[in-house]
């Protein structure tokens, strides 16, 4: 089960830093554009961009980091272009697991792996089972992740459990669909990050997201470093969170007035 519905200590007063902060990785081909390079060139430099961001975020003490890394819809792009992201995962998690794995970091891949290599697959394993008792952070990478897809997959698992005699209809509740979601266990982001200028969830933690502000900031992600991310928990941490009731200011005005 999932670990948020009451909210947090300090919610209100707008200075806890989050626990938990998804980023669309946005940007990486007009990065390359700007600068009369090949798309795979923005690619490679966002995955630098990853790793400063993986280690920022590390130091900032953020418990979970989520990043959209493959959406579902991505398989639509240009092939070569494909075969280049997934060369790059590949390349990431070759390259950099045992460093993650050295830093306590716990790597989680949500999505469907439906239709997807063997060496894909296998990779995926390898890095989810290496790191599975790490501690420090959990490093959820979105690939071939679609929220839409995610909400249809549990329903689906709901379904299968009442024919099943599991679960009695009567008892599918929130939780009970959260519990079978690709995030089961995660709690839901504080904040979700997209860079490049863009305002919109692009089919990201749509179910998760109900209660999660939003900064979208211009820098394309290439360009993203640990002073950007700082920037974003700085905004976030000046803003109020109410969860549906009321702010402090409205709470007191209530108390004085009796109503």
């Amino acid at each position: 089960m999932r670990e948020q519905r009451s909210p947090p200590a300090g919610a209100h007063g707008g200075h806890a830093p989050p626990r938990h902060v998804g980023v669309i990785m946005d940007g990486n081909g007009r990065w390359a554009a700007t600068r009369g390079l090949p798309r795979i060139e923005g690619h490679r430099r966002g995955l630098e961009a990853l790793r400063r961001t993986v280690r920022a975020a590390g130091d900032l003490g953020i418990e979970h980091l989520t990043v959209y890394s493959f959406s579902s819809e991505n398989w639509r792009r240009p092939a070569q272009e494909v075969a280049d992201l997934m060369g790059l995962l590949k390349r990431f998690i070759r390259n950099d697991l045992a460093d993650l794995h050295r830093n306590g970091v716990r790597v989680r891949v949500i999505g469907s792996r439906d239709d997807l290599s063997s060496d894909i697959r296998t990779l995926l394993v390898e890095a989810e089972e290496l790191t599975r008792a790490n501690t420090n952070m959990t490093l959820h990478v979105a690939f071939n992740y679609g929220s839409r897809q995610e909400i249809a997959v549990a329903a689906r698992r709901l379904a299968e459990d009442v024919v099943a005699g599991r679960i009695d209809p009567a008892e599918i509740d929130e939780k009970a669909l959260e519990a079978r979601l690709y995030t089961a266990g995660a709690p839901d982001p504080d904040l979700i990050i997209r860079t490049s200028g863009e305002e919109r969830l692009s089919n990201f933690l749509l179910w998760q997201a109900a209660y999660s502000e939003f900064v979208f900031l211009p820098v394309h992600w290439p360009d993203f470093d640990a002073s950007a991310l700082a920037e974003a928990l700085s905004i976030y941490m000046n803003r109020q969170r109410r969860f549906g009731g009321l702010g402090p200011a409205a709470t007191a005005g209530n108390a004085m007035t009796g109503s």
